[in-house]
């Protein structure tokens, strides 16, 4: 036997080992393997050993059914009021059906991608660069349900999307920071204007109360002197009656008399003695010289009225 024949036999005895090995398959868990028998579907491996026919059966397509997170590359989408934006987001998936994402579509990552892009363009579309900002929830929500209906026949489940950024413009976010600046600087003028208004309001209020407090306490300090001041009234009206009563019943006693002409004629001689002073002339009348009878007719006098 030749060389050739040799190395010939050599060959198909490796290629028929390689061919009777590859028909050992050894599936992981949440990987499964599409086998196809002449052209047509035959099965779906699952986790496990498994053994296909050599020369019959061959690996078609290979999944996993873990849930896959797929990158959706910055893309330009234009708003509603015609700012352009770049968004980019995840796409979170997942194979539901083998059978149908191996037949349903040619490549359904691909395929979800795109649905992923032109289903935000059209949200964002919809939408004002504000709204935009503050309602990625409701694109997401809205791009999930839309690849949820129209994955369906594809055979993979999307659960989510979420937006990673939406960059606009430098100019404008240069202008949406100038405005956020003014709205800023506003809302600090207010607080301060409210604050100097609260100020004021609450000094104005303390001076009133303080004003009020002291009418009051100046009217309970008038009155109280009014009630001192008749209070005093009172008590001197009754000491002076008191002491005219104690005159009278000391006029009416039999030594009275006498105690009113000595006290006459001290306070007669002291009133003279205060008018006669040094370098001063005075007129004397006659019946002021006549002590004694002018005494006595004073205290005649005095008799008489009472």
């Amino acid at each position: 036997m030749s060389y050739h024949v040799i190395a010939f036999w050599a060959l198909v005895t490796i290629y028929l080992a390689y061919k009777i090995f590859r028909c050992i398959r050894i599936i992981s868990a949440q990987d499964v393997l599409i086998v196809e028998r002449l052209g047509k579907y035959s099965q779906t491996l699952r986790a496990g050993f498994h053994i296909i026919l050599p020369f019959v059966d061959r690996d078609a397509y290979f999944h996993t059914l873990k849930e896959q997170a797929i990158d959706v590359e910055p893309q330009i989408c234009i708003t509603h009021d015609n700012v352009q934006v770049k968004v980019d987001g995840v796409l979170y998936l997942k194979v539901i059906d083998p059978v149908r994402a191996s037949y349903g579509i040619q490549d359904y990552k691909f395929a979800s991608i795109l649905l992923a892009q032109t289903t935000m363009r059209s949200v964002i579309g919809t939408m004002e660069l504000d709204k935009t900002i503050g309602e990625k929830d409701l694109i997401n929500s809205t791009i999930v349900a839309a690849l949820d209906q129209a994955s369906e026949p594809w055979g993979i489940k999307v659960n989510r999307y979420e937006i990673l950024n939406i960059v606009p413009p430098k100019s404008v976010l240069e202008a949406m920071e100038k405005e956020k600046k003014a709205q800023i600087v506003k809302r600090s003028q207010i607080l301060l204007s409210e604050g100097e208004r609260d100020s004021r309001i609450n000094r104005s209020l303390g001076l009133k109360e303080e004003a009020i407090n002291r009418s009051e306490g100046e009217k309970q300090r008038r009155i109280n002197s009014a009630e001192g001041k008749a209070n005093e009234i009172e008590a001197l009206a009754a000491a002076t009656a008191k002491g005219i009563e104690s005159i009278a019943n000391a006029i009416s006693d039999q030594t009275g008399s006498a105690a009113i002409k000595l006290q006459i004629t001290k306070s007669f001689i002291q009133s003279f003695l205060h008018v006669a002073k040094e370098n001063t002339e005075i007129l004397i009348p006659a019946d002021v010289m006549n002590l004694p009878n002018l005494i006595a007719n004073l205290t005649e006098g005095k008799k008489a009225k009472t």
